[in-house]
């Protein structure tokens, strides 16, 4: 815990791409950026151990190593980088408040959130040590890399339906496990389901959820253990007068997708005037011309998958944290000439 208080002309939240990318364009305008690491240094593509769609890279770099050497590149220009979870923003004055978990209290002249979204997981057995070895929440970063092999995708929403049909471009058959009879997913994204149940790339598990990953990380997935029961909810259904009604099955996949949702981590927005949507998510100004990025505080802006909910993508991160940079360097640039014409208004006036 500490009382002192230190002063940066911007502090972006998030060590993800979007921030690091931040960090490099604001480093370079000379704008002395603070990056704090958050609870997930490095953000989600730290989970993924080859990736093979961020442009120039061929043969594919290791998710952490692309991080690693965005920090370094960004601290060569002058970044600051520190490890430091975000508890509160104060908007109401300025410069911005800044509070820490731990106490320590910066202040600053513009923001970036790009502290990104959390994934959600199953919380079972072996879903934490195989992530990043069979285990992903990102079919379109990683589905390629098992070709030819038998898929899980569990989930029931859009996104799990979307993430199945693209799956299907490599997987020998995708299966879908579903907690409940019925999806939630939109019509369109059924019925796109259903063909590829027509056609034999889908197969469906209704009320059925997973409760065991196995496999190693030397060999991969080896299969999964799933539960199912008529009334859906099956886990839920283990320790009660039920239990004899769920029934218990191993399946062989190759990989297992996990596609119920991210939770952007936004906690630290909620008491100021930053826009979120009913979800969580930053709404910016997006649109055409300069300050896409920005919201509704002046000298706040938000960049990368804290704002899209949709692409998802290192590379559409990175894209939205240059804009960002560059939209908090035009704003620092204004106030900067306001402030200078002021002292001049008051520099006359004596």
């Amino acid at each position: 815990m500490t009382d002192e208080t230190e002063h940066r002309r911007l502090v972006i939240a998030g060590s993800g791409i979007a921030g690091l990318t931040a960090a490099i364009y604001a480093a370079r305008a000379n704008n002395d950026p603070l990056v704090l690491e958050g609870d997930e240094p490095g953000g989600q593509l730290t989970l993924t151990t080859d990736v093979a769609n961020y442009p120039g890279f061929p043969d594919g770099i290791d998710g952490t190593e692309l991080v690693n050497r965005m920090k370094e590149q960004a601290k060569s220009f002058g970044a600051a980088v520190e490890n430091g979870v975000i508890a509160s923003i104060d908007d109401a004055s300025r410069p911005f408040r800044v509070e820490l978990n731990d106490g320590r209290v910066y202040t600053c002249d513009a923001f970036i959130a790009a502290s990104g979204a959390s994934a959600r997981t199953l919380g079972i057995p072996g879903e934490d040590d195989l992530m990043g070895y069979g285990v992903s929440t990102c079919a379109t970063c990683d589905g390629a890399f098992f070709r030819d092999e038998d898929m899980l995708v569990v989930g029931g929403g859009d996104a799990a339906m979307e993430e199945a049909a693209f799956l299907t471009k490599f997987a020998d058959t995708v299966y879908i496990a579903h907690r409940r009879e019925e999806f939630r997913a939109e019509d369109y994204w059924v019925d796109r389901i259903m063909e590829h149940v027509d056609a034999g790339d889908i197969e469906i598990m209704r009320n059925t959820e997973a409760v065991e990953i196995h496999g190693s990380r030397e060999a991969g997935i080896e299969g999964v253990s799933l539960v199912r029961h008529p009334e859906g909810h099956p886990k839920a259904k283990l320790d009660s007068d039920q239990a004899d009604e769920v029934e218990h099955f191993d399946h062989d996949v190759g990989a297992v997708f996990l596609a119920i949702g991210h939770t952007p981590n936004t906690d630290y927005l909620t008491d100021t005037d930053v826009e979120l949507d009913e979800t969580g998510y930053i709404r910016t100004r997006g649109g055409r011309g300069g300050g896409q990025t920005e919201t509704d505080v002046p000298g706040i802006f938000g960049a990368g998958d804290v704002v899209d909910h949709h692409y998802q993508q290192a590379i559409t991160a990175g894209g939205m944290g240059s804009k960002a940079a560059l939209d908090a360097d035009d704003f620092l640039e204004d106030e900067a000439e306001a402030a200078t014409a002021e002292a001049g208004v008051a520099e006359t006036d004596d």
